[in-house]
């Protein structure tokens, strides 16, 4: 993170991750770093979308919360690059689905499938006993399988 305020050189474009190159010359900071910008300009459209494509590890469940509204939760298991410097070879996302079509889709699914889900990233807070909690999702706006788990 960059120790001083720094302009970003160039303009953000909208199509890589929300950061720019910023030259820093304060003390160890000589050299260019990735700064996040406080605000992003007004003429940039932001963007929150999500496309996952992998395997369904276990059964989707149906959860009810106290409002009635009932949603579906899954977790997608994506393979990382192997190439890539990290000792974790999958990532395990949680994902959620709170409309009608997307929860009757993904009640079908069983372990194995190989799946592609779009939506957005959100971050829901709820109360537990111990008190305020909360997790990060992909909230899924549309899901198909790609391919069925082989039976046998």
């Amino acid at each position: 993170m960059c120790p001083q305020e720094a302009p970003p050189r160039g303009r953000y474009t909208g199509r890589g991750p929300a950061s720019f190159i910023c030259l820093c010359s304060a003390g160890e900071w000589g050299q260019e770093v990735m700064c996040m910008p406080a605000q992003i300009a007004e003429d940039v459209d932001v963007l929150n979308e999500v496309r996952l494509v992998g395997r369904i590890p276990a059964l989707s469940e149906e959860k009810v919360l106290p409002s009635g509204d009932t949603l579906r939760t899954f977790r997608v298991v994506i393979r990382r690059d192997p190439s890539a410097p990290s000792r974790q070879s999958v990532d395990s996302l949680e994902c959620v689905a709170w409309s009608g079509r997307v929860k009757r889709s993904v009640a079908s699914w069983r372990p194995g499938d190989i799946v592609e889900v779009s939506g957005s990233l959100r971050r829901r807070f709820f109360r537990t006993a111990a008190g305020t909690g909360s997790r990060v999702e992909v909230e899924v706006t549309s899901a198909r399988v790609l391919r069925r788990a082989s039976t046998g």
